[in-house]
């Protein structure tokens, strides 16, 4: 699981992503508030820590964004704002924990452990759309009940479909979830790799119902 801190916090944000890296963690870093819209998750994000300038009121849209993606998905708030009534507001939208700075960074890692075990305790164990569901502890998928193998990266874009499943989900989009990198803009990785999964998971006489929509992206259609 992804440890994905959200902030411009500048040089704070680089010697947390560090300590958390030296102690074992994977680790990445992504623009908070300035690009709260455009925020995407990557496959296999555990928990979110969300890095709150203190005179900054953007950070609720940052929030509010990342649980309207992935309700279930644990936030932790860190801020500089320790006041009972900003803590409150924290909590309120959706945070599972709010940290003030500074803080010992044993504290934050136990912090963390403590909300991914609370998470793993209460999460689906399954995704299902359409026909396909995907047990997201073994990696196994079924559709109609037919077993499937699939690669690694066939099956974190199918994870990702699958969790925006009747949404478009446009190429950037996907690159940044499943790939957590940037590629050349023009690159065909994302129309190959839907290739792929649409001929794995083909079924005599019932294709994959993963729809293409002109000049956007994707969408998994859950009616099919």
């Amino acid at each position: 699981m992804w440890v994905l801190i959200v902030g411009d916090c500048g040089s704070a944000v680089d010697d947390l992503a560090r300590g958390l890296e030296a102690s074992g963690y994977d680790v990445g870093v992504a623009p908070g508030e300035a690009s709260a819209g455009e925020l995407v998750l990557p496959v296999g994000t555990g928990i979110v820590l969300l890095a709150r300038r203190s005179a900054s009121s953007e950070w609720a849209e940052t929030l509010a964004s990342i649980k309207r993606t992935r309700p279930t998905l644990p936030v932790i708030v860190l801020s500089g704002a320790c006041d009972v009534d900003a803590k409150v507001e924290g909590l309120d939208l959706g945070a599972s924990d709010y940290v003030t700075r500074p803080f010992v960074a044993a504290e934050l890692e136990a912090r963390i452990r403590a909300r991914l075990r609370d998470s793993m305790a209460s999460r689906e164990l399954s995704v299902a759309a359409a026909d396909i569901r995907l047990d997201q502890v073994t990696r196994e998928v079924r559709r109609a009940g037919q077993r499937i193998v699939l690669p690694q990266r066939e099956c974190d874009l199918l994870v990702y479909l699958m969790q925006r499943a009747g949404e478009v989900c446009t190429r950037r989009e996907i690159l940044t979830a499943v790939w957590t990198y940037n590629h050349d803009p023009e690159t065909n990785v994302v129309q190959v790799y839907v290739g792929y999964l649409r001929r794995r998971l083909a079924l005599p006489g019932s294709p994959l119902p993963l729809e293409t929509v002109r000049s956007l992206g994707y969408r998994l259609n859950i009616d099919a």
